[in-house]
């Protein structure tokens, strides 16, 4: 099973993402601002001022934003994470793709279950077998040293 990529974090955030009120006009152009200047490869000043124009609706300018990330490839959508991070660190931790169970957690958990499930139907009553010392073999043959059998009874 394949790790959910950036890309596809980024499809699946984008309707969160771009909801009215999720991120303001000043978090938007910080993250504008530094795909551009830290990583001009991702966003050159032409992009920058096209995404960051007022006279277009900010839901517009995101979405926009976001097509051109996504086309751009998985090293971009992983910045503009970073980036959202940075800027809007509330939102990014309630995003949908962070609380999407993965195949890998979901199997982990069901072991985890099974495993306790088995413990649990497997002991007796009184505790667990495991959890009780077992007697040496001097114990059992009636040997075993003053203060032993007080110990572990």
């Amino acid at each position: 099973m394949t790790e959910q990529t950036y890309c596809d974090r980024l499809v699946q955030d984008m309707p969160f993402l771009t909801g009215l009120g999720r991120l303001s006009e000043q978090q938007v152009d910080r993250i504008i601002l530094q795909l551009n200047r830290y990583y001009p490869q991702i966003l050159s000043n032409k992009d920058a001022e096209k995404f960051r124009n007022p006279k277009v609706s900010l839901r517009v300018r995101l979405c926009d934003l976001l097509g051109h990330l996504q086309r751009s490839g998985e090293r971009d959508c992983q910045e503009f994470y970073r980036a959202l991070y940075i800027h809007a660190q509330p939102l990014h931790s309630c995003l949908p793709s962070r609380h999407t169970l993965r195949p890998v957690a979901f199997l982990t958990c069901l072991g985890l279950a099974a495993g306790l499930a088995l413990l649990v139907y497997c002991c007796p009553p009184g505790g667990c077998c495991l959890a009780k010392p077992q007697p040496s073999p001097l114990q059992t043959m009636g040997q075993s040293p003053a203060g032993w059998t007080e110990a572990y009874t």
